[in-house]
């Protein structure tokens, strides 16, 4: 009888590593790798007096980049609609925070 009988084997698979998130706001551009706010005071500064402190958050999740509006006065807009729950984002899209738009470059 072979030593291993009767034990299971289980194949153990890496998660792939979560995707980044290249955005340009105000010409500049920038890479997230994590989740992460934006906002007058966020992670990443939105320097507009029509956008709240901690206007929207970014997540990652199954691969895909999300956003959504942290309870915003003015609301978040994702292509010119605002956003009432998270939202996929991908290439090409313009997140308007307060009157900056902000474009993901890749996702």
């Amino acid at each position: 009888m072979p030593a291993l009988a009767g034990r299971r084997t289980v194949t153990r698979i890496e998660a792939a590593p979560s995707p980044s998130l290249l955005i340009k706001a105000g010409g500049r551009s920038r890479t997230f790798d994590a989740e992460f706010t934006a906002g007058r005071e966020g992670d990443l500064v939105i320097d507009d007096g029509f956008a709240s402190s901690y206007h929207a958050h970014f997540q990652v999740s199954r691969g895909r980049w999300y956003v959504e509006d942290l309870g915003s006065t003015n609301g978040t807009w994702l292509n010119g609609r605002r956003i009432r729950a998270a939202q996929w984002l991908k290439r090409g899209d313009k997140i308007q925070i307060g009157h900056t738009v902000v474009t993901v470059e890749s996702a």
